[in-house]
C-alpha cells in the first residue's frame, strides 16, 4: 500500500527551489509514501499523525491522513 504525497504551499515553494528535487521526490516515494510511520520518523507532540523525518538530507514535517492514504508535507527544510 502506498500513500499519495502532497505539499502544502510553503513546502511546495521549498520543493521548487531544491537543487536535486528529482532525487528527493524519489526518496519520498521509496520511504515515506510506503511507510509514513516508519523510516526513522517521530511524532511531533502527542498526535501520532503529525510527524517529522529526514529524507534525502532534507528535514520534513508532515501529517498522515491514514483513512485516505495521503501524506501532506507542511514544512520542508533542505540544505
Amino acid at each position: 500500500m502506498s500513500y499519495r504525497i502532497t505539499y502544502a504551499p510553503p513546502a511546495d515553494d521549498a520543493l521548487r527551489k531544491m537543487s536535486d528535487r528529482v532525487a528527493f521526490e524519489s526518496a519520498m516515494a521509496r520511504t515515506i509514501a510506503r511507510d509514513p510511520y516508519g523510516h526513522g520518523s517521530s511524532p511531533v507532540g502527542a498526535d501520532r499523525d503529525r510527524r517529522e523525518a529526514t529524507v534525502a538530507g532534507a528535514i520534513i514535517r508532515y501529517n498522515v491522513s491514514a483513512t485516505v492514504l495521503i501524506v501532506t508535507v507542511v514544512r520542508l527544510l533542505s540544505f
